[in-house]
């Protein structure tokens, strides 16, 4: 009877297994777990409720997927990639760059949008790659995977960097107190004014080493320069 209790674990793998429709799987899981264990109707949404407040990241993290996916169902990739096709001289290395600066900024506000999965995959790559293919050429493969590291490399190294400027993010309390484990008794302040010129050359550096990665790619894969 032990092993009832594992239905929905089963019911989520069969799921899967089967490719069927995930939000759905997981619902039948809820349900069924939530049958085989007792909790009734009003237990589950309890469970559902106190889980929703423990783990808030994750729950907005998951509404962002969601809402990301069902733009990008209704278009979202194809208005991004027409959208940098008007925009004169445009590259993958530009877009990229812009991008590092755009989440640099946010991230000292300690303000995110999805990071790669919600933001990067479904705008910057298909901007990205729209560069390319507004100037006639047909996108190759290996191109597009190395656009893929270059554009989540930016966005770490200016999340990185940046959020711990945000004065009281996690960030910046993480350093504070491991400086003060080492003897150094430092304010959120003046950590972020140190860390200014830090964050503002590592995302320079960042913007310099993929816009030049790109144009040697760019000649690599269509045989002339951007």
């Amino acid at each position: 009877m032990e092993l009832i209790k594992l239905l929905g674990i089963i019911i989520v793998v069969a799921g899967f297994a089967l490719k069927l429709d995930s939000i759905l799987i997981i619902v039948i899981a809820a349900i069924a777990t939530a049958a085989v264990g007792n909790l009734g109707i009003n237990g589950l949404l309890e469970t559902l409720g106190s889980s929703f407040v423990n783990n808030r990241s994750m729950a907005i993290f998951i509404l962002i997927m969601l809402v990301t996916g069902t733009l990008e169902r209704n278009g979202l990739k194809e208005a991004a990639a027409k959208l940098i096709g008007k925009v004169k001289n445009a590259s993958s290395g530009v877009v990229i760059g812009v991008y590092g600066i755009m989440r640099g900024i946010f991230g000292a506000f300690n303000v995110s949008f999805g990071g790669v999965a919600g933001f990067v995959r479904p705008i910057i790559m298909p901007m990205a790659t729209g560069a390319v293919t507004a100037k006639g050429k047909k996108i190759k493969e290996e191109y597009v995977e190395e656009l893929k590291g270059m554009a989540s490399g930016m966005e770490n190294i200016s999340w990185f960097f940046c959020q711990v400027l945000f004065v009281g993010g996690a960030g910046a309390l993480l350093v504070q107190s491991t400086l003060d484990q080492l003897g150094y008794q430092v304010n959120l302040i003046d950590l972020a004014k140190v860390e200014i010129p830090v964050s503002v050359f590592a995302v320079l550096v960042g913007i310099v080493y993929y816009y030049l990665k790109d144009r040697r790619l760019y000649k690599k894969y269509y045989g002339e320069e951007k």
